[in-house]
């Protein structure tokens, strides 16, 4: 016969086991639900922080692209000038000369050197010589058009690609830039002085180089250089 008191402690141990299984139990289940949620938040977190750190990166990006195009800019522009000098002016020419075979276009390529800014540094100082090349590179820009390219090719040389002109209009406008430069004045420690220039031209095609062209059209330019060479070096009069 069983001891009553041993069944009844039995029967209370088993009950404590069972409640505190159950309260295990509840509390696993209660405690689910929020690790769940904490799992969620953490997951939502790292996503957050993924697209941030994108975002990151994609600004850097843009901003190291932008920084790329204005060094390649700078480095196709002249400092002095704010035209392209001779890289940037080639790499144009280059373009154009490749437009020009493919679409069988025209357009002629002038090589303008100033005739006494020598002289005009020599008398006056760099200073003056820049002012008077700012001048010339002002005066040309505003004689072609917004198709049409002008470069610095270095020093006194100044190089113009023109689109789509005939051999006698090439050659007239060439004219027209020498007579825009030797129309400027300029006063330097009270004197008067003016500054001239010569202009060759080379015509672009379909079977045009553009090494071959800037090499003919500073042949011509010189041609036209020692025919001017009557006028005086530099006209200096007192104001």
């Amino acid at each position: 016969m069983k001891n009553p008191k041993r069944a009844t402690a039995a029967k209370a141990k088993k009950g404590r086991k069972t409640g505190g299984s159950r309260t295990k139990t509840a509390s696993k289940r209660a405690a689910a639900p929020r690790r769940a949620a904490a799992a969620r938040a953490a997951k939502e977190t790292s996503k957050d922080s993924s697209k941030a750190t994108i975002r990151g990166l994609r600004t850097k990006l843009t901003q190291a692209l932008r920084r790329v195009a204005e060094l390649e800019a700078a480095a196709d522009t002249d400092f002095l000038l704010d035209i392209p000098n001779r890289r940037g002016f080639e790499r144009e020419l280059q373009r154009a000369v490749a437009y020009m075979k493919r679409y069988r276009a025209s357009g002629a390529l002038i090589v303008l050197d100033v005739d006494r800014l020598k002289p005009i540094n020599d008398s006056f100082g760099h200073g003056a010589g820049d002012e008077v090349l700012k001048a010339i590179a002002a005066t040309l820009t505003r004689q072609i058009r917004a198709s049409d390219v002008v470069g610095r090719l270095g020093g006194d040389e100044f190089a113009l690609l023109l689109w789509n002109l005939s051999e006698t209009d090439a050659k007239a406008k060439a004219l027209v830039f020498e007579q825009a430069i030797d129309d400027l004045s300029f006063t330097f420690r009270g004197q008067h002085v003016t500054a001239g220039a010569s202009a060759g031209v080379a015509l672009l095609g379909a079977q045009s180089d553009a090494v071959r062209a800037l090499e003919e059209a500073d042949a011509a330019m010189y041609v036209r250089k020692a025919r001017r060479r009557h006028e005086p070096e530099i006209r200096l009069a007192s104001s």
